[in-house]
């Protein structure tokens, strides 16, 4: 089995929904959110997932966390796979890891590996992916 390597982007929506249970669990500076995303390209999938958050008192300063699964095509194959996502914001500079959780991939992208980057621009969505798949045998 030889893997290959892929780089594929693409746009995305995505809707972000408040989480609150009323349970009085957790802290209430930091918020839940659910995640329902809607990717279109090589990439033609759905996910769904959950989202912690937290910002800082001070502008441009904020830390989240999430878990996705993702189920859909692709390349053409079908499967589903989860990406976890951790991202800062200290003043305004951002840094965000997303990454495929390994041996989440089930279908026909088991043994999927990735790293995921989300670019906004001019308001618009996109994803830039970069996987490895074991060939199709």
């Amino acid at each position: 089995m030889t893997d290959y390597k892929q780089q594929i982007r693409g746009p995305f929506e995505v809707k972000l929904t408040p989480q609150n249970d009323g349970s009085g669990v957790g802290d209430p500076a930091i918020s839940r959110m659910a995640i329902d995303k809607h990717f279109s390209g090589e990439l033609s999938a759905a996910s769904l997932g959950q989202m912690l958050s937290f910002r800082s008192e001070l502008p441009g300063s904020a830390g989240y966390v999430a878990m996705e699964l993702v189920r859909g095509m692709l390349g053409g194959r079908e499967g589903s796979f989860v990406l976890q996502h951790s991202g800062t914001m200290q003043r305004g500079e951002a840094s965000l890891d997303l990454h495929v959780v390994p041996d989440s991939g089930t279908g026909e992208l088991m043994g999927l590996s990735g790293v995921m980057r989300i670019i906004i621009e001019e308001g618009q969505h996109f994803y830039e992916f970069d996987y490895s798949l074991p060939e199709a045998g």
